[in-house]
């Protein structure tokens, strides 16, 4: 009898783990996709890249909005951003979702249009998102099949942007004017594509600049290292998505590129001189919508002369961006 009774109470014991187990993964399913992916949130840095005398600036970095007609949430939390009063809007592609996003797209950038930007795109402004095995994201970069969905209306996208004013940096090094200082900015077609060509940019970056700043999709490490080599001292990217799925101590499962985990998201030295601001983006795709312990982020980075210390960083949810769930 104490044999029976001893296997019964294991195997008791053993269902109530497996349906705990079970109870855990659903909660944790539910709150990535149905709660963090909405949970909006503002992260903030300041980087010493400027040159020595100039006057700091700030810059919004917005990526991979990943935006569908129905993600009126978003739509309004992004315009709010204009309160922020940012000196120059940087954007690093992954704009669309969805052949009839374009309008979606513009409401939410809207206000910010009327503000100096430079922007490049990625993947998933070209060709929309197609359902995935979530194990290819665990292969190697070089065993991966590309598997593009329809062409999206990038160009629609692109003729709204330039017509506001803001500078598409596609294979384009300019000089623009931000707060009365001179930044030199140049950028290339989405690496993760292979559609850079940065040979139609190379060559030594501006040294009278205030800074100088190379924009691209992917943080791909063999255009990063060109910049770097050319001078470069800020690269902004996106298309990480900050891993989407991260562990608590242990931090980003993938990146989807080349790059390292451990620059999933946020600001990082890339060699002796250059800075990486990776931002974890505010979408996902509509077939893989949830995110864990990386909440959906655009960040608002404070550029400061060099030789100001170390980078400052910090997440907020400012009050007057803060929106209801739809």
């Amino acid at each position: 009898m104490s044999t029976l009774s001893n296997t019964s109470t294991s195997g008791a014991t053993a269902k109530r783990l497996a349906a705990g187990t079970v109870a855990l993964g659903v909660a944790t399913l539910g709150y990535a996709v149905g709660i963090e992916r909405r949970h909006w949130t503002l992260r903030t840095a300041e980087l010493p890249v400027l040159a020595p005398g100039s006057r700091p600036f700030t810059i919004l970095h917005v990526s991979d909005l990943h935006m569908l007609p129905s993600h009126r949430s978003k739509q309004r939390w992004v315009a709010a951003l204009d309160e922020l009063n940012p000196d120059l809007v940087v954007n690093t592609g992954d704009n669309l979702s969805h052949r009839q996003a374009v309008p979606s797209v513009l409401r939410a950038l809207g206000p910010l249009l009327d503000r100096p930007g430079v922007f490049v795109f990625g993947s998933n402004d070209y060709y929309a998102p197609k359902p995935k095995n979530p194990a290819r994201y665990l292969m190697p970069q070089g065993k991966k099949k590309r598997i593009h969905g329809v062409q999206l209306p990038w160009r629609d996208l692109r003729a709204a942007f330039v017509e506001h004013g803001w500078t598409d940096l596609t294979h384009v090094r300019r000089t623009i004017e931000v707060g009365g200082q001179p930044v030199f900015a140049a950028g290339v077609d989405d690496p993760h594509l292979r559609r850079d060509r940065y040979a139609d940019i190379a060559g030594p970056a501006d040294s009278g600049a205030a800074v100088r700043i190379g924009v691209t999709h992917s943080p791909e490490p063999r255009v990063l290292d060109t910049f770097a080599t050319d001078g470069y001292d800020l690269v902004l990217a996106g298309h990480t998505h900050g891993g989407q799925l991260r562990l608590p101590g242990y931090g980003a499962l993938v990146t989807n590129c080349e790059l390292d985990r451990t620059r999933a998201r946020g600001a990082s030295r890339w060699g002796a001189h250059m800075w990486l601001h990776v931002s974890a983006g505010l979408g996902t795709s509509p077939w893989a919508p949830a995110r864990f312990a990386c909440p959906p982020e655009a960040s608002l980075l404070t550029l400061v002369p060099r030789g100001s210390g170390s980078p400052k960083s910090r997440k907020t949810a400012p009050r007057k961006a803060r929106d209801t769930v739809r």
